[in-house]
């Protein structure tokens, strides 16, 4: 599923509390390919060879190479952002654990579930993980999302 946030939001369009509720969730599905890899040793300069050589990584007790955690874990992002709370999300936190390898070719589902809707704190408490196409998960954590309450005249 994808889905891209509106480019000229209004603040009618803007999310709030009211709008979720514990055990709301939305995923998002993307295959971490040769160019998705290229594009984030490009973008983040991480060239550790785990990620770049086939044949270190053989040598590893991974046995072959494995996408960057974050490149991975940035798929949390696009369903935070884009999905569920959506445009107006602001990150305030989050956890991570990885949990297994991604290989080149493999095909994540990153979701995200309203765990608690704080009030006082104005933030949702959101459950995060990722799977791969076999179902395992290879990263879990929890986000802390505030809301944006208005936009400023242009």
């Amino acid at each position: 599923m994808t889905s891209m946030s509106r480019p000229h939001a209004t603040s009618r369009d803007l999310a709030t509390l009211d709008d979720f509720a514990p055990g709301q969730s939305a995923s998002f599905s993307k295959t971490i390919g040769e160019v998705e890899l290229a594009l984030f040793v490009a973008l983040s300069g991480d060239v550790n060879p785990l990620h770049v050589d086939e044949e270190f990584a053989r040598r590893t007790f991974f046995g072959g190479r494995i996408a960057h955690g974050l490149l991975s874990a940035s798929l949390l992002s696009t369903v935070i952002g884009t999905l569920l709370p959506g445009t107006g999300a602001i990150y305030k936190g989050q956890s991570l654990r990885f949990l297994r390898p991604v290989r080149p070719g493999d095909t994540l589902t990153a979701t995200v579930e309203v765990r608690d809707v704080d009030r006082a704190r104005g933030d949702l408490h959101l459950a995060t993980w990722i799977a791969n196409q076999r179902g395992e998960r290879v990263i879990e954590g929890e986000a802390v999302i505030g809301l944006l309450r208005q936009l400023r005249d242009a």
